[in-house]
């Protein structure tokens, strides 16, 4: 197995690290050079599409076969920035004349986590109405994937998305209680388009997607735990 990485890393367990960057298109060609099958995982706040060019143009040099592409669910939905770049990095991978798949995912709860842990500092949490998530585990869209990317390109599959729901105000509440604290919530409005879309859960996947077991609640019982 080979990975490609922005930092440096010994060989080791039989994984072989070359270091590049995707989005300045450096060490691409070295990583991709006799793979079957490329798993794309790299991501950031920005150039998700410029990046995932990149690669596309140097999977097809080297011949892949299998051209396997994490998205996220709303990518074609919400209008940000983020979700715009996610787009286009799903348009250049089936645009790409390989065999490919495609999986969107909901959020994870680590991310969910970030966000509400930072809100908890502040003396009053802000809680933007109708914003809603529906948080999935980590380990079970790794799981997912590494079932896509030994199985036949499949193109776009069904999502991959959180048993549960939550607005904004349970996810805060679920970590305060929790760590056994207590924060005021004042409700605030997310304005404009993207206020619209996640108003209308167009971030979210109710219908046709594959839901996760793990549940936002289990997943701070552990984090809290682990971290007492």
């Amino acid at each position: 197995m080979r990975v490609l990485s922005r930092n440096g890393h010994e060989p080791g367990g039989g994984v072989e690290y070359v270091t590049g960057d995707l989005l300045k298109d450096e060490g691409v060609e070295a990583a991709v050079d006799g793979a079957e099958t490329v798993l794309h995982l790299a991501g950031g706040p920005r150039g998700d599409d410029e990046a995932t060019r990149n690669l596309v143009r140097a999977a097809s040099r080297a011949g892949v076969r299998h051209l396997v592409y994490i998205s996220v669910i709303g990518a074609d939905r919400v209008p940000l920035g983020y979700f715009r770049s996610k787009l286009g990095a799903e348009r250049a991978v089936a645009g790409s004349g390989l065999p490919w798949t495609t999986l969107r995912a909901a959020q994870f709860h680590d991310l969910v986590l970030d966000v509400v842990r930072r809100m908890a500092k502040l003396p009053v949490i802000p809680v933007p109405g109708g914003l809603r998530f529906q948080p999935v585990d980590a380990r079970e869209v790794a799981a997912r994937l590494v079932e896509l990317t030994l199985g036949e390109p499949s193109g776009p599959v069904p999502a991959l998305a959180g048993p549960k729901v939550y607005g904004m105000a349970e996810l805060s509440g679920g970590y305060l209680r929790a760590r056994g604290g207590h924060r005021l919530m004042v409700p605030v409005r997310i304005p404009g388009r993207a206020g619209r879309a996640y108003r209308t859960g167009e971030n979210l996947s109710l219908e046709g997607a594959v839901v996760g077991l793990r549940t936002w609640e289990d997943f701070l019982a552990e984090r809290v735990a682990r971290d007492r």
